[in-house]
């Protein structure tokens, strides 16, 4: 008898796990591969706007797990080599791109941004995963002409692959009293919720596709 019990027991466990094993499975993963702006540069961490997604789709009762790969300082180049790994390691279901900044405030060719931007969406949608592309902008002293081009590269990849687009990251916060740190380039602690809310309606379809 007792040998029997141990076994309707094990039967009984086998079938739990078996059930549970979908709920389980059923949370996805979005990576984000970005620079200091979503490293939360000069911020606490736990106020930044990845912390704030994480949040927010914690209390919406939505099941996901939000992986950051950003690195202050970071390149399109930077991000290029790293990304294979990361796709390896946390196979997601989204990722958002959050580079080119420092590529253009170091005067980079626009053609190089662009070509390694379109790998990353290359490798990404080859990895079965839906990429979130995030457009930023230069100051003007780069000149009319580069930040022109440099501008141009977010909207013609989004065309390119059909990928969605935020269009200016920092919109409504570099030209804003208090949004912006010392150094005219970081935004500030107050501006972290405007920067989740600019990615917000762009992301939230990807998440409710995925």
């Amino acid at each position: 008898m007792h040998t029997v019990s141990v076994y309707v027991r094990s039967i009984a466990f086998l079938v739990f796990t078996l059930l549970a094993w979908p709920a389980l499975a059923a949370q996805n993963t979005l990576l984000v591969v970005g620079d200091s702006l979503s490293a939360a540069y000069g911020v606490p961490s736990e106020t930044a706007w990845v912390q704030l997604l994480r949040d927010r789709l914690e209390g919406r009762g939505l099941e996901w797990q939000v992986v950051n790969a950003s690195i202050s300082g970071e390149t399109t180049d930077g991000g290029l080599r790293r990304l294979p790994d990361l796709l390896e390691k946390n196979q997601p279901d989204v990722v958002i791109i959050e580079l080119g900044g420092n590529d253009g405030l170091r005067g980079f060719p626009p053609e190089v941004i662009e070509a390694n931007l379109a790998q990353m969406i290359e490798l990404i949608l080859e990895n079965g995963a839906t990429p979130l592309i995030v457009g930023m902008q230069i100051p003007p002293n780069y000149g009319q002409r580069y930040t022109q081009m440099f501008a141009d590269i977010f909207p013609t990849l989004s065309d390119r692959y059909g990928a969605a687009l935020v269009p200016f990251f920092l919109e409504g916060i570099y030209n804003q009293n208090g949004m912006m740190q010392d150094d005219g380039i970081h935004p500030t602690e107050q501006a972290q919720p405007v920067l989740l809310d600019n990615l917000w309606d762009r992301l939230k379809p990807l998440l409710s596709g995925a």
